[in-house]
């Protein structure tokens, strides 16, 4: 359902609307969830460490018992040895911290989402492997070569197109299509589909709406058609956006093969309403947070990803998809050189 419909060239999905896929049993999980949480704040102000380590440990056991009876949430120091959690651990904190720059921001990100590509794709135990053989800068007696074994998950990846929730989720994007291209036997470059949705954020999460315009958005239906679609955005608070963009293909009569959606940080309800909307999308999240505010904003949360990865719009004069790429620099721009030409091919292609 796509709530109120089409206006002015938008699809707009309601709130209402995302809460009637959730069982009952999913509205107890997220209200034991929310009552640990307003327990954990009691101990912010002031600080009272040791009550806010017990709070949080019992929030991680509770939110790793209720994703358990959901395999198709995906939580990565859920699903990994013990040993990588140190890692997720580390990467999120320095992503939360407000002292992170704007480069350390960057940097995080892109360890993030090599993370979750790897549970996604790789970590899987397979005795299928590939091979690259590299050359070597050392010539002396003879030009040198070195072979190098990785997965072989090319019937996992060939058939993927990057669709992309503008704008926090570009650049993530454009990292999970480097990784296939990177683990492609035939350096696939994925073709691109890009959405320009929105949460209206003068509501309240009780009656938060999400609006897609269709007059800035770029794809193409035969690319998308039965086809694996990747999702990757920073944030997954409350699920509306890729509910929005995906109902409104299907209801184009576009059908996925597949979704995958993976984000750095997950509230609990978003991860629930997208797997009961959504039946064959699978979420993978770097971490799992409990709640939401009433503004619909993750907790404890990070910010806003888009805004720190990309910088904030004057609102007078948004920069468009171009603009936002130019504004990388020519060092992001030279290393996603390939997927950047698919995204100029689309956006320049319809113009």
């Amino acid at each position: 359902m796509l709530g109120n419909g089409t206006m002015d060239g938008k699809i707009v999905l309601n709130a209402e609307d995302l809460d009637g896929y959730l069982t009952d049993e999913d509205q107890l999980d997220l209200q034991r969830l929310e009552a640990m949480y307003r327990t954990a704040m009691a101990s912010f102000v002031p600080v009272n460490e040791d009550a806010i380590i017990s709070c949080f440990d019992e929030m991680g056991h509770t939110m790793q018992s209720v994703c358990a009876k959901h395999p198709r949430i995906k939580v990565y120091s859920f699903e990994t040895e013990e040993g990588a959690h140190a890692e997720a651990s580390r990467v999120i904190s320095k992503l939360r911290d407000t002292k992170t720059s704007h480069a350390e921001f960057m940097y995080y990100s892109q360890r993030a989402y090599e993370m979750l590509f790897r549970l996604a794709y790789t970590d899987s135990h397979s005795d299928r492997k590939g091979h690259i053989i590299v050359q070597t800068p050392v010539d002396n007696p003879v030009q040198n070569y070195a072979v190098h074994k990785i997965p072989n998950v090319d019937d996992k990846i060939q058939n993927a197109v990057m669709c992309v929730m503008l704008r926090g989720a570009l650049l993530p994007s454009m990292i999970m299509s480097k990784e296939i291209q990177e683990y492609s036997s035939a350096g696939y470059v994925t073709p691109f589909a890009l959405f320009k949705i929105s949460r209206d954020d003068t509501r309240q999460e009780s009656d938060m709406r999400y609006i897609l315009n269709l007059k800035n958005s770029f794809f193409n239906l035969d690319e998308l058609d039965g086809k694996d679609w990747v999702f990757a955005d920073p944030m997954n608070a409350t699920g509306g956006s890729l509910v929005t963009v995906v109902k409104y293909l299907q209801s184009l009569g576009v059908t996925p093969k597949s979704i995958k959606f993976f984000n750095v940080i997950s509230a609990l309800k978003g991860s629930l309403r997208v797997c009961r909307a959504l039946p064959n999308c699978t979420c993978y999240t770097l971490w799992m947070d409990p709640v939401l505010n009433e503004k619909a904003y993750i907790m404890p949360g990070l910010g806003d990803a888009g805004d720190r990865l990309n910088g904030r719009d004057n609102q007078e004069h948004p920069r468009n998809i171009i603009q936002l790429i130019a504004d990388y620099g020519h060092n992001i721009t030279g290393l996603y050189r390939s997927q950047l030409y698919k995204i100029e091919q689309l956006v320049l292609g319809s113009l």
